[in-house]
This record gives structure tokens, C-alpha cells and sequence, in this order.
């Protein structure tokens, strides 16, 4: 685009006409009978339904406390990076608990997943090697494997065949397998075992983003590759994201203390980046301590997953595969999904209307996520809005659902 006022007001009518064009809305949370699921959204009270608060941790008092604590002792910014003076003992302490919860010898953090997968696919591939990307990988995963210089090829989605043929027909090349291990937009698992064993036949890595899987899925909330039994041997680099189950802020990268040390040494999103700061991490280890103990979260949120999944199936509603909170139902074009989006509203809930490019062409769709802080009213509340919308809401079938997947980055 040439430096041109004109051109950008185009670009902008453009997305306005295809319906794509998003915008940002100032959220404040409020108390909604007795838990803080309530959001106000243009002075308008709703329940939201769209976020990634899976525990219902984000509020809970003990994170706060500390977290204050925390900011009284150590302040409130780490001040530099990790490797200059910014790293303190809270960092310590997170990294030494994540090693605990995921069974790993190490674990390297990070202020956001994006810096996290940025810094392992750069570590472990370059010029002359190459990357297998999953076609509905998260865009921190394509955008890394881009700045990475390997070459990189996306696979059908879930194909661990086509990954097996690939790491055959180029044996010679070093190589990288990533995938996210919980899909943020469509809630389905990754087929890990297929992969893993593809992966340790022909020296390949296997990373697992495992964003929307740590905390829910798996017998103690350990994630996917808890749910499949999988080791550090079948996946050599695990990578999980603070903001999302447990509440709180940043992400980090597990593996072996070899493996971690490689990172910390190569990857340029750790080394020349402000160190997060302590209150944060003290925040994370205050949740992690409370997922693993009040295990009743986990089961209280899969639980309001299956009630939710029931009850739209009375409906007629044809709800994507997922037996996580992320319950993705398909409207199909931008125009209609923004209109469903617009009636929820009206009828007091905040689901979010994601739209190419986060999600493939024909495909738009209301994410719908559930959290532990939910009561059973809200939710059969939001599956009477569904039923009551659903004559002008057509959901297109799932069944066969293959779309062309060329332009989607996906972005959790």
C-alpha cells in the first residue's frame, strides 16, 4: 500500500463491505449473581460467553492478594530482561512450579504465547530445514516458522498420515512438527500419539501448543498430552499460556534442561524483551496451586460443557466436535454470524462473531466458550437465546466440513 489517506480509507471501506472489519469494545467486568461472569459492554450488562477464563480463576481473590503482595515487595515492572536484571525470584519460583505441574526437567517463561512460539520454532529450525505446520495452527506458529527462514508446508488439518509421508519423503531434512493441542476456534484435540510416533521414527520434533488444553483436559488437568500419556519423549517441547485457564498473564516453553538451555541462548523474542513482572508470575503460581487443588473447577466446567452440549442438540443445533469449552457453532457468512452476534446482545449475552481471516472463508462463526464460574441458569439461558434466534440464524451442518484453508491464520 502506497502512503496514500485515500488508500487506506479504501482498505477500510473494503473490510466494511465483506463485513470483516473489526472492532474493539471497552469491557468492565460486575458481579453476576455472585460470580464475575457479568460484562458491560456500551453500558449494557451481558454475560460473556467468549472468553478464556475456563477455572473461573481470573477474579479470584487469593490471585490478587498475590499479586499486591507481590508489587509491595518487588514492585510493579521487572525493569529489563530476563537475562540483564529482570529476572527475580517470583520468575524462579513460576519456572520451578511449571517444571512440577508438567513434568519436565525445565521451563523458560515468557510474557505472552506468541513470544513463546516465536522463540521455539526460531531455536529449532532455520535455512535448509523446514516446519509441518497443522492448516489450523494458531498464526504465532505460521508467523514463526515465517521469520524462522525454513521452509514450511501446512497439512490437512489432524492428518497424522500426511505428516508420517511428508517426514518420509524428506528424511534427508531436518524438521519440525508443531501443532496446537487443543484448537482455539473449532475446540477439537490433536491427534498427539499418531503424530509423536510419526515424529520419533524420522528424528523429527514434535511441538505442542497446548494453550487451551492446560487445566481442562486430561484426568488432573495436565492437558492434552495428559490425556493421551504422552512423555517429553513423544513430545520433546510443550508450550502453555498463563491467561487462559489459569487466569493470569504469560507463557513459557517446557522441555528438557538441555533443550531449554538451547533456548535460552538462541531465541531472540526471550533475550531482547522486558522480563515479566513478579507481581504477574507470583499471580500464576498462586492459580496453579489452586487448579491443582480445587479440582472441582475442571469437573464444574466440563460438566457445564456437556449440559450445554445437550441442550442445543434438543435444539437442533449442530455444534462443532469438541468436548472442551470451546463450543463453535458455524453460521457460515460474515453478515449472518455479526447479525447473530447482534441478537445475543439484545438478548443480554456477549459471544464473540469470528471471521476470516482467524477463521477459513464460509465459515464464521459464534465461539462460545463455558467457565467454572458459570451457573447452570446462565447457560440454559444463553441455550433458550440460541433456540429463540435459531430460526433466522441457519447454521450451516457440520458433517464434512472441509473447507479451503490456504488464507486462515488462526488467532486465539
Amino acid at each position: 500500500m502506497r502512503r496514500d489517506p485515500q488508500e487506506v480509507k479504501a482498505a477500510l471501506a473494503t473490510l466494511d463491505r465483506q463485513h470483516l472489519r473489526r472492532i474493539r469494545r471497552t469491557v468492565e467486568r460486575y458481579s453476576e449473581s455472585g460470580n464475575r461472569t457479568g460484562v458491560i459492554v456500551d453500558d449494557r450488562p451481558l454475560i460473556d460467553f467468549c472468553g478464556n477464563d475456563y477455572l473461573g480463576l481470573a477474579h479470584h481473590p487469593k490471585l490478587a492478594e498475590a499479586m499486591t503482595a507481590a508489587a509491595v515487595r518487588e514492585g510493579t515492572g521487572s525493569g529489563a530482561a530476563h537475562l540483564i536484571t529482570g529476572h527475580g525470584l517470583e520468575h524462579a519460583r513460576l519456572e520451578e512450579s511449571l517444571a512440577i505441574y508438567t513434568g519436565r526437567e525445565r521451563v523458560l517463561l515468557f510474557s505472552t504465547g506468541y513470544m513463546a512460539n516465536l522463540a521455539v520454532i526460531t531455536a529449532l529450525a532455520g535455512r535448509g530445514e523446514r516446519v509441518l505446520l497443522d492448516r489450523l495452527s494458531h498464526a504465532s506458529l505460521i508467523d514463526a516458522t515465517r521469520l524462522s527462514g525454513a521452509s514450511f508446508k501446512r497439512y490437512p488439518h489432524n492428518d497424522a498420515g500426511a505428516v508420517a509421508a511428508a517426514l518420509q519423503n524428506h528424511a534427508d531434512v531436518a524438521t519440525v512438527v508443531a501443532t496446537d493441542g487443543v484448537f482455539s476456534m473449532d475446540g477439537d484435540l490433536a491427534p498427539l500419539p499418531a503424530l509423536a510416533t510419526a515424529c520419533r521414527a524420522h528424528a523429527a520434533w514434535l511441538v505442542v501448543d497446548d494453550a487451551h488444553g492446560l487445566g481442562v483436559v486430561g484426568p488432573t488437568g495436565r492437558g492434552t498430552l495428559e490425556h493421551h500419556g504422552l512423555s517429553s519423549d513423544d513430545v520433546p517441547l510443550l508450550v502453555g499460556t498463563l491467561g487462559k485457564a489459569f487466569g493470569c498473564f504469560g507463557a513459557f516453553a517446557a522441555g528438557d534442561a538441555d533443550l531449554i538451555e538451547l533456548l535460552m541462548q538462541k531465541s531472540r523474542s526471550y533475550i531482547y524483551t522486558t522480563a515479566l513482572p513478579q507481581p504477574v508470575a507470583a499471580a500464576a503460581r498462586m492459580a496453579l496451586e489452586l487448579a491443582d487443588r480445587e479440582s472441582w473447577r475442571r469437573e464444574r466446567v466440563l460438566a457445564l460443557t456437556t449440559r450445554f452440549r445437550r441442550g442445543t442438540a434438543e435444539l437442533g443445533l449442530s455444534l462443532m466436535d469438541s468436548q472442551t469449552p470451546i463450543q463453535p457453532l458455524i453460521i457460515g457468512s460474515a453478515e449472518a454470524v455479526l447479525q447473530a452476534h447482534e441478537k445475543l446482545l439484545a438478548a443480554g449475552f456477549w459471544v464473540a462473531a469470528i471471521r476470516p481471516p482467524t477463521v477459513p472463508p464460509d465459515t464464521a462463526r459464534l465461539r462460545i466458550t463455558l467457565s467454572a464460574a458459570h451457573t447452570d441458569a446462565q447457560v440454559d439461558a444463553l441455550i433458550e437465546a440460541l433456540g429463540e434466534i435459531r430460526p433466522s440464524i441457519s447454521p450451516v451442518s457440520t458433517q464434512g466440513l472441509l473447507p479451503d484453508l490456504s488464507l486462515c491464520g488462526r488467532k486465539g
